[in-house]
């Protein structure tokens, strides 16, 4: 996608939106069409949802999957590999991500669940599903289109997808059984194996990240790093938004029905999503600068905080629920209040990086 790099210092005091493209000052309104597009054919072509069931592999929707691969893979072709371990060595980040994503984020939906929908059980474990699913597709691109660090984004991706194969079984456990009969609230049980959590991983992490892999060792060997960065990136780099704005259509035309047939339920379910996202995003976000990160990886670790991996929290409240459910509906507006609040956060990052005078690294590769 055709984001701008991030500036040198002297340009850190101009307006945010100056260093934006025109594609990404107008990606509010490309998205905005997308989910009238998306409402608009789930709300006129009849029988739609049925036929895009009827394209899951293994509870995993292919309409979906295509769009979420073609986001990410333009993303992580631009990682520079060979300087993973200069992630890899810096604990502050890596220990940061994994007490916020499994330790802060989990918790935080568990009590925004319950303070707002306690008279509302199946929506309130729907969220709570929402909350265990950490961060692996859409991330790539917030964290792109904030300048984020890529190489820190695609290390904690992984990082936090194989703590999800291990944790997610069990923190669902501890939310919604646990916890709630040690506070003496209503209990729910999630019955999901770590083998579906393993193929969700290796579908949306995996085949991205070997595809982006593959094409810097093969392109980069076959005709150089300056080749590959100034005239292959550029021209698959549109892929990613083709691929976002694909992937929000196909999810409010899934939905186009239900969040027009029930409007009062769909805002309730996003007040306490709002609040989630936007302390998702802004603890981790001063928590890095807290801790002496650069802007660029203060920006990713906010952003793998408060993004999360709604293909798998509405295929699990599916599996366990059904369709029809209402845990299956408070999946589905998760990732619809999710896109528009962390595109609006992408600004947010930009503006804020004035705080971070003299300790930002500026990402070489083009964007």
């Amino acid at each position: 996608m055709p984001v701008t790099s991030a500036p040198d210092l002297a340009a850190t005091a101009a307006p945010a939106a100056r260093k934006l493209s025109l594609v990404d000052k107008l990606l509010p309104a490309w998205i905005l069409v997308a989910m009238a597009a998306g409402l608009l054919l789930g709300r006129s072509i009849p029988g739609l949802n049925s036929a895009m069931q009827a394209i899951e592999i293994g509870g995993v929707s292919l309409p979906i999957a295509l769009g979420l691969l073609l986001m990410m893979y333009p993303v992580l072709a631009k990682v520079r590999y060979d300087r993973l371990d200069t992630v890899t060595g810096d604990r502050r980040l890596l220990v940061s991500s994994l007490v916020v994503n499994w330790l802060v984020g989990p918790a935080v939906m568990f009590a925004l669940a319950w303070i707002f929908l306690p008279d509302l059980p199946e929506f309130r474990t729907g969220l709570i599903i929402v909350g265990l699913a950490r961060c692996i597709a859409m991330v790539i691109i917030w964290n792109d289109l904030a300048c984020g660090d890529r190489e820190a984004a695609a290390v904690l991706v992984a990082l936090n997808s194989v703590f999800q194969v291990l944790a997610f079984g069990l923190l669902g456990w501890f939310y919604l059984d646990i916890l709630p009969g040690w506070l003496g609230l209503a209990q729910s049980d999630l019955d999901v194996s770590a083998w579906s959590i393993f193929v969700n991983v290796l579908i949306f992490l995996g085949i991205p990240l070997a595809a982006g892999y593959l094409t810097r060792r093969l392109g980069e060997r076959a005709k150089g790093r300056d080749w590959y960065e100034t005239r292959f990136l550029p021209k698959i780099g549109p892929i990613a938004l083709y691929g976002l704005l694909f992937t929000i259509v196909i999810l409010f035309a899934l939905q186009g029905k239900a969040i027009t047939a029930q409007p009062g339920d769909v805002a309730r379910i996003a007040i306490p999503l709002l609040v989630y996202f936007a302390l998702m995003w802004a603890g981790p976000f001063a928590l890095g600068k807290l801790i002496g990160l650069g802007y660029d990886r203060a920006t990713t670790l906010a952003f793998t905080a408060a993004g999360n991996n709604f293909e798998l929290a509405i295929a699990v409240a599916i599996a366990t629920f059904g369709v029809t459910s209402g845990q299956a509906l408070a999946g589905v507006v998760g990732p619809l209040i999710e896109v528009p609040v962390l595109v609006g956060l992408v600004y947010v990052s930009l503006w804020a990086r004035r705080y971070f005078p003299g300790n930002t690294r500026p990402q070489e590769v083009n964007r």
